[in-house]
């Protein structure tokens, strides 16, 4: 380990990262200096601490954001620009930090102060989005495990180290797994059904490692190389027309990280026995009821009746979906006893949906050229919420050159937040999804400034081809305005106390209403008309191609469902009901279990899809991953309210717009959920919004009923 040096781009504490100076070199000695400062800090606070506001939570946030701050922008990286030489630094200091963290966490002096300054003479003093920050102070310090002592206490620790280590060692060998696969293809007939946009890709893709001397890739005529990532993955399943290779790269899909060196089931067992100890040492039947405790949803029954709900809902309309797409596929192959097989439904899905909406994806595409598209979102963004965005281009480093950034100004010019936009799959460095995180946290600072709040906005769409602006598909658009309401709560949040600003402090299975809520736009008929121009003519979509792209919008939607349901249901039982080394099937039994009541197709017996299951085993979303349907239930009913405001009157669409900002997205983590959404909406939220914008309502009688919190 090197001596920390001065200019250490990590060791900065003003403005935004260096990243066109920070190397894997930086990591190690820049952390160790920030370990050793906040320690000696620690020791001070633990010392003389005082049951006041500015003697425990200000002085604990001015003591560990240096920290927190450096620590964030290495773990960026790691999802951005991964190497080996990364891999290593954050290896070899990410146990010394989750033990920083894991100490305050487990102070005794600073939680007693925190008891104190609740119950004390200030408490009546402080507003009420301090007293949400203490008391989820409170309650995180009892999640980790402040009341613990001796051998228990020891041992906590022990977990939650080991718990980091193996999700760092799940995600890096998902990440290699998907990087290892590729299935080249050197004959026409092998891409026969591929739209251009994917042999462009593929042709791009099969550069990497060519031979020297070797022909270069073309579009027409290859070679053309097929990956495990999203923008390769899917067009391929959906186009071609060899079942034989959507088969092989299907099953290689299913098995990811399931073998070799980079298998993460042992990791699945080991995560799964540690987070089991982990919640009987805090007193918790189960890892959910541990997960709950910080969440909008108050228990595990709960949840379970929305899936029922969900469930009921869905299940015999997929089945009757599947049956729908089995007869195409009869029909269109002249074979009357042809069955499905997983890898053919994409391929079939499509094909159908195009003859009922006659539009294909790739028909599209020229419509959604990248530039045009973040014009209308930003557009979209000012006619709802008032905010003006504006390219700011070299005004910040970049960690990689087709990284852009932007900076948001409010209604009278002022600047107010500023983002970051990786848009592109880069499948050697970047691990693949999609995601936004905090850059810089919106604060208060002592001197009275305003620190304003910066989001990572990051997604794995295809890359540009040539001199050509990207090309999007729908699904794209969609999962860009997605991400972009994650930003805006982050970005347009007017809470100064950067413990709950922005999506800080927000229950878990609420903080995706922004990011699906702004979903809805993309079918909006104005802004989808604003948004969408053919990138050669310029002419707006035209009208009856929008018609269809708003009626496909519930195709499959009871399958969609229930692959949600599926994966919720399954991470419950994982983190609720399953035991660890209970049978030698383990963590298979429990998902074909599972997959018996929620699945039309049942998966393959080789599938391992849960060693790719980054979500719950690398990612936050641990007996969480029913936060995507429990949000959509609060994001389908706040669009209500636009709906009935009317959609077309544009005053009345601002007027509801400028009501979200000042709740939902203003608010962040400065109130309860519930509260925030019953601010907007006048009254709790209803499963039936959801059930009707999906058409599953008709599929029997509900009565309209909240989630119940």
């Amino acid at each position: 380990m090197t001596a920390p040096t001065p200019d250490n781009p990590l060791l900065q504490s003003e403005g935004l990262p260096k990243f066109d100076r920070i190397r894997p070199e930086h990591v190690e000695p820049a952390i160790r200096e920030l370990l050793t400062r906040l320690h000696a800090s620690l020791d001070e606070l633990e010392r003389d601490v005082k049951p006041s506001w500015e003697g425990t939570v200000a002085r604990l946030s001015a003591m560990t954001e240096p920290l927190g701050m450096a620590w964030g922008v290495v773990n960026h990286l790691m999802s951005v620009q991964n190497s080996p030489e990364l891999r290593q630094a954050h290896s070899a200091v990410e146990g010394d930090v989750v033990e920083a963290f894991m100490r305050i966490g487990q102070s005794v002096p600073l939680y007693k102060a925190l008891k104190a300054l609740r119950e004390g003479p200030e408490w009546k003093k402080l507003d009420a989005t301090q007293h949400r920050i203490v008391e989820s102070s409170i309650r995180d310090a009892e999640l980790s495990g402040v009341g613990l002592e001796g051998e228990a206490r020891e041992r906590f620790q022990d977990i939650e180290r080991e718990l980091a280590e193996l999700s760092t060692r799940f995600s890096n060998n998902v990440i290699d797994a998907t990087k290892a696969w590729s299935m080249t293809l050197t004959r026409p007939e092998e891409v026969e059904g591929l739209p251009p946009s994917a042999l462009a890709a593929a042709a791009q893709a099969a550069k990497v490692g060519l031979a020297e001397g070797a022909p270069e890739p073309t579009p027409e005529k290859g070679p053309w190389r097929i990956t495990l990532e999203a923008p390769s993955f899917v067009p391929f399943l959906e186009h071609s027309r060899r079942p034989e290779l959507r088969e092989k790269l299907y099953r290689a899909y299913v098995t990811r990280a399931s073998s070799g060196d980079a298998d993460n089931g042992p990791l699945i067992e080991r995560i799964l026995t540690l987070r089991r100890d982990k919640s009987r040492l805090l007193g918790y039947p189960s890892f959910a009821e541990v997960s709950l405790a910080a969440k909008m949803a108050p228990d595990v029954p709960a949840v379970e009746k929305l899936l029922t709900e969900l469930r009921g809902a869905a299940v015999s309309r997929a089945r009757s979906e599947n049956t729908e797409l089995t007869e195409y596929a009869r029909r269109k192959m002249g074979n009357a006893s042809l069955e499905l097989k997983l890898w053919d439904v994409s391929f079939w899905a499509e094909r159908l949906r195009e003859e009922r909406y006659a539009y294909t994806d790739e028909e599209l595409r020229p419509y959604f050229a990248m530039p045009r598209v973040l014009e209308g979102l930003f557009d979209t963004a000012k006619r709802l919420f008032g905010v003006t965005v504006r390219a700011a281009d070299g005004e910040s480093p970049v960690w990689d050159s087709s990284v852009r950034f932007f900076r948001v100004a409010d209604e009278s010019g002022k600047d107010i937040a500023a983002f970051y936009l990786d848009p592109y799959s880069r499948p050697a460095t970047k691990r693949g999804g999609a995601w936004m995180n905090n850059a810089l946290d919106r604060k208060r600072q002592p001197d009275g400034s305003l620190r304003l709040p910066v989001a990572y906005l990051v997604c794995n769409f295809t890359p540009p081809v040539g001199n050509k602006p990207a090309l999007l598909t729908f699904r794209e658009v969609e999962t860009l305005f997605h991400e972009f309401g994650h930003g805006l709560q982050h970005m347009l949040t007017r809470v100064d106390y950067s413990e709950a600003a922005g999506i800080n402090n927000v229950e878990w299975d609420a903080v995706e209403l922004p990011s699906q809520f702004m979903e809805n736009w993309c079918f909006h008929e104005e802004t989808l008309s604003r948004l969408a121009r053919h990138v050669d003519t310029g002419e707006s979509l035209p009208k009856a191609l929008q018609d269809k792209i708003r009626a496909g919008r519930i195709y499959r939607a009871a399958s969609m469902t229930l692959r949600q349901v599926y994966f919720a249901t399954l991470d419950l039982e994982l983190h609720h009901r399953y035991t660890p080394g209970e049978n030698a099937q383990g963590v298979l039994a429990v998902q074909q279990r599972v997959a018996t009541e929620n699945t039309v197709l049942k998966p393959l017996a080789e599938d391992r899809f849960l060693c790719s299951f980054s979500h719950i085993f690398a990612g936050g979303y641990a007996a969480g991953y029913y936060s995507y349907k429990w949000a959509e239930v609060l994001s389908a009913d706040a669009f209500s309210a636009f709906e009935e405001a009317g959609l077309s009157n544009p005053q009345a669409v601002a007027s509801t717009g400028r009501r979200f900002r000042d709740t939902v997205l203003a608010l962040g983590g400065s109130r309860h959920p519930l509260e925030v959404f019953q601010q907007f909406r006048g009254r709790a939220p209803s499963t039936q919004p959801l059930l009707k914008q999906t058409g599953l309502l008709e599929t029997q009688e509900l009565q309209s009923s909240a989630p119940r919190v």
